[in-house]
């Protein structure tokens, strides 16, 4: 009943240094305006070389749409709050962050097993790959992913709306997370919190094993592979691998201790929510001569 209604937080950013929060901002800016034209570019060649057709295109193209939006719930607000003194953020903007970081997270990270399974199916199962990996059987699986990302962003949005908060409002981070919010909270959160790891830490840990596995049978597989074909299939399964542990390292870190404050939350969370996404595709593109080279042809015209 003594409940205060909390209407924003304060955010105290990545630092209170101005020298710092100005090289923070060049470096961010910077990144930005190289990797982002970047991803959409992949998407353009992607949708514009009808030689990128296969299924394995589609999912990528989807991965640099994922990892755009994903790039852009926590970025722009903390863009801003370089040039602010008071750094706020609304409650409702907090939990729109909060869900939309959650949906977008999920959703990438069950995208990167159907591509573990398209992997899967080109190289063990070759001869029913087009009856397995058809272009409706791609759509259905992307829609998956969509969905079930929106599950678990509204799971985690349901229990942290509901916490207690009595005050203070702030929050040590530059963005809002379900971490800094139970530390707000002015109840037992034992049972929130718990409920939290298994909706948040056991779903990356599950989907890390299956990921790891998946790959590790796919590389022994490749054994009984040609010479050129194992080359062209262990590069593509090393990007993915390569993607596996940018995407989930941080987010394991992070996300599997409940019950303790994470050291370096702050400088791990900035690489897991603005770095790294923008970063994942380009690890495709980088070691695939087909998108390099449709790439170059569409930058050309």
């Amino acid at each position: 009943e003594n409940y205060t209604v909390i209407k924003e937080f304060v955010l105290l950013g990545l630092s209170q240094n101005p020298e710092v929060q100005v090289i923070l901002l060049l470096f961010f800016l910077l990144f930005y305006m190289i990797i982002l034209p970047g991803n959409i570019l992949i998407i353009l060649a992607i949708w514009w070389d009808s030689q990128l057709g296969s299924p394995m295109y589609f999912f990528l193209a989807n991965l640099a749409f994922l990892d755009i939006c994903y790039s852009s719930v926590t970025p722009p607000k903390m863009l801003a709050d370089f040039f602010s003194h008071q750094k706020t953020i609304l409650y409702s903007a907090c939990m729109a962050q909060l869900f939309f970081l959650h949906f977008l997270g999920a959703a990438e990270a069950f995208l990167l097993i159907v591509m573990a399974y398209d992997r899967y199916v080109a190289i063990c199962k070759p001869l029913h790959y087009n009856r397995l990996v058809n272009r409706w059987v791609c759509c259905i699986l992307v829609g998956a992913t969509w969905g079930g990302g929106f599950i678990h962003g509204i799971i985690l949005f349901g229990l942290s709306i509901h916490l207690p908060l009595c005050g203070p409002n702030i929050l040590d981070n530059f963005f809002c997370d379900v971490h800094q919010l139970v530390k707000l909270a002015c109840d037992n959160t034992y049972i929130v919190e718990l409920l939290m790891f298994l909706n948040n830490g056991v779903v990356i840990i599950m989907c890390f094993t299956l990921l790891l596995i998946s790959y590790t049978v796919l590389l022994l597989k490749l054994r009984t592979q040609s010479s050129k074909a194992k080359n062209k299939v262990a590069s593509t399964c090393v990007s993915h691998i390569i993607v596996v542990f940018v995407m989930f390292g941080p987010a394991l870190y992070i996300y599997v201790s409940p019950f303790q404050a994470v050291p370096k939350e702050k400088v791990v969370a900035v690489f897991h929510t603005a770095i790294f996404p923008l970063t994942n595709p380009m690890i495709y593109t980088l070691r695939n001569k087909e998108i390099r080279d449709s790439m170059w042809k569409l930058v050309s015209k």
